[in-house]
């Protein structure tokens, strides 16, 4: 299995946990203090690639995205977003602009949802879009916004319409991923529009992205969990135990679902949704144990004591609740009883 970056095509070998590693030097060449979102300028600028989902490697895809994520998940959160742009303007048939640094802009909710309107020429977009990763960062984004006949996807160029608000992104955890709200304000071509109406949610392309972003979980679930491998006391071992368990399967997981949409690229609708959340059930009840067991056992000693392993934990605290928790519960449990397989 090879996976390129910055040109190069190395050959992973194994890591703690079922994961994987690229060649030396590889994401070393990036400093650890380096802020993630001017080192996605880095990896972008110097040729960052994936498979894209659906062609045959898609679980290279999978595997890259939960490396960074082992590496820094502010750092992923920001490489994912980008990676699936490109999915999203590839699955469109639509070129993505050369050069780009690209975000994918989603979230819903807020008092000033972004709308666009049409105005000669073009479409007029404006409103405020909450979560708004790399907002300092990315040359263009991918912005949902609801429209007359329905919600839509644009691609926008950031500079020039788009102002982060001030005191909007306070968190600690995922704190570098630089995800304020943002203020649009874009007058953009008729070709900013990306798919159809409700394009964007009903394409296969969404339940792969979905568990792309359980990937960067499982990545940042495994870099927690490495300070339990120094532990030698018993208790340490039971829970490391119970740990290598629970990633091993979050991963078999993550490869059989990239099988899967290998076979069946074009398969949506149910089928498609009940796998990405069956993966991403699996994989957050595994990281969010990670998080506790290595706390019962090794104590206090390495939030208050490792800057690094405190980091991750935040962040991976933080990064995990992009599931919705009892309400993704809940539209599995439906799922699981309409016969869908």
């Amino acid at each position: 299995m090879l996976v390129s970056w910055r040109g190069l095509n190395v050959a992973p070998v194994a890591d703690a946990f079922g994961g994987a590693r690229l060649g030396q030097g590889v994401l070393n060449a990036f400093a650890a203090d380096q802020a993630p979102s001017t080192t996605l300028a880095d990896l972008v600028c110097s040729g960052l690639v994936a498979p894209l989902p659906g062609h045959g490697r898609t679980a290279e895809r999978f595997a890259l995205l939960a490396e960074i994520g082992s590496r820094d998940l502010a750092l992923a959160r920001l490489a994912e977003g980008h990676l699936d742009a490109l999915a999203i303007l590839a699955e469109a048939g639509h070129p993505a602009p050369a050069d780009a640094i690209l975000g994918v802009w989603a979230a819903g909710g807020g008092p000033e949802p972004v709308c666009a309107s049409r105005v000669p020429g073009g479409w007029l977009l404006a409103g405020r879009k909450p979560y708004a990763s790399g907002a300092s960062t990315v040359t263009h984004a991918l912005v949902t916004a609801g429209t007359s006949d329905g919600p839509r996807l644009f691609l926008v160029e950031t500079a020039g319409t788009t102002t982060p608000v001030a005191n909007t992104w306070n968190a600690v955890g995922m704190h570098a991923s630089d995800s304020p709200d943002v203020e649009i304000e874009a007058t953009a071509p008729e070709s900013a529009a990306v798919g159809g109406i409700d394009w964007y949610v009903r394409r296969p392309g969404f339940w792969h992205g979905a568990i792309g972003v359980a990937a960067c979980w499982l990545g940042g679930a495994r870099a927690v969990a490495v300070p339990l491998r120094q532990a030698r006391s018993e208790h340490a071992f039971a829970h490391l135990g119970a740990i290598d368990a629970e990633l091993t399967a979050a991963a078999v997981m993550i490869d059989d679902a990239a099988r899967s949409i290998d076979a069946d690229p074009r398969l949506g609708g149910l089928t498609a949704e009940l796998r990405a959340r069956r993966v991403r059930v699996v994989v957050e009840a595994a990281a969010s144990d990670v998080i506790v067991r290595v706390g019962r056992a090794l104590g206090a000693g390495p939030l208050c004591h490792d800057a690094q392993h405190a980091r991750r934990v935040a962040d991976l605290t933080v990064y995990l609740r992009q599931s919705h928790a009892e309400v993704d519960l809940e539209r599995l449990g439906r799922l699981s009883l309409t016969g869908v397989r």
